[in-house]
């Protein structure tokens, strides 16, 4: 499979869960709590584990390289085991249970700046512990508000988990790939709103350009930075990393500011954001390495990857 191939197949890729399961596991984590519903997330992670071997194989080779060492079976456990645990923490979250949580925010002030300002700002997030969690933000100061730009298969399947969990939180969606994507980002700057876009991946055949990540060069996409550049946006990255129990560390750090982005400069700047969001995600990944949750070849074709022998 040709690396574009392998990158676009997560949005191809069928749903192992379903919404009669999603509504399940609300309904007893919400009235047995959340130690009962954890109790479950076992054996879905044990499932896992055993039943889907392309998400086995792509966490042995994310582990091999963020821990150094060759994984064993328990690594790969936990590894899937922490994705379990953010997806069955949503729940709460999504029913605005933040007390249930240890949250320690970094970055708040550079949050706090933008929205000072009024221009707004783009979040950059990935595939990278909770998105929910830094909702955290938005309950200690409710004048945050954030709309989500996503592909649409993504807010389907996004739509279909929340009304599963709690209609009432579906959030503010922006269609990317439609013609007045681009005006709805824009028009929600205006009014001094962030716009958050999970930047680490494209589903199809978008540009790249080959960024160094733990180790090795990774294709990370160019439209989100192209975007912010036209739009001439601050950029700010986001991340909410799972710590196990009940601990998060949400952060937050600027990636780059094109509000003076000449045309001269702007690939220079963009190539710099870039790196700079590569940099931010390998940290993360270091502090919290069982929080990377893209279960597929993001690497290059597998010959490069450092475990290809194990995998």
């Amino acid at each position: 499979m040709s690396l574009r191939r392998a990158r676009a197949a997560w949005a191809t890729r069928p749903e192992r869960s379903n919404v009669a399961m999603l509504k399940l596991m609300s309904w007893i984590s919400l009235r047995l709590g959340r130690p009962a519903g954890r109790g479950v997330l076992h054996l879905i992670a044990a499932y896992f584990l055993l039943f889907a071997p392309s998400a086995r194989r792509a966490s042995r080779a994310y582990l091999h390289r963020v821990l150094e060492q060759r994984p064993g079976l328990r690594a790969s456990y936990r590894h899937i085991h922490s994705f379990a645990a953010t997806i069955h923490d949503r729940i709460y979250l999504l029913n605005d249970r933040f007390d249930l949580f240890d949250l320690r925010i970094e970055g708040e002030a550079v949050m706090l700046d933008a929205l000072a300002d009024g221009r707004g700002a783009l979040l950059f997030g990935a595939h990278l512990g909770s998105f929910e969690v830094v909702r955290a933000i938005g309950r200690r100061h409710p004048q945050v508000r954030v709309a989500l730009a996503m592909f649409p298969d993504n807010a389907r399947r996004i739509g279909a988990a929340l009304d599963a969990i709690n209609p009432a939180a579906r959030p503010d969606i922006i269609a990317l790939g439609r013609m007045d994507a681009m005006l709805q980002v824009r028009e929600r700057l205006l009014q001094g709103q962030f716009v958050g876009v999970l930047a680490d991946r494209t589903p199809g055949d978008e540009a790249t350009r080959p960024v160094p990540v733990l180790g090795a060069e990774a294709p990370l996409p160019l439209g989100p930075l192209r975007m912010a550049a036209m739009l001439r946006s601050r950029v700010i990255f986001m991340a909410g990393l799972y710590l196990g129990g009940n601990r998060y560390a949400i952060r937050f750090a600027q990636i780059a500011d094109f509000s003076d982005c000449s045309a001269d400069a702007r690939e220079v700047q963009i190539d710099a954001a870039l790196h700079r969001y590569a940099a931010l995600i390998e940290d993360c990944c270091r502090q919290a390495p069982y929080n990377w949750f893209n279960f597929f070849d993001f690497w290059p074709a597998r010959p490069a990857s450092p475990c290809a022998d194990a995998c």
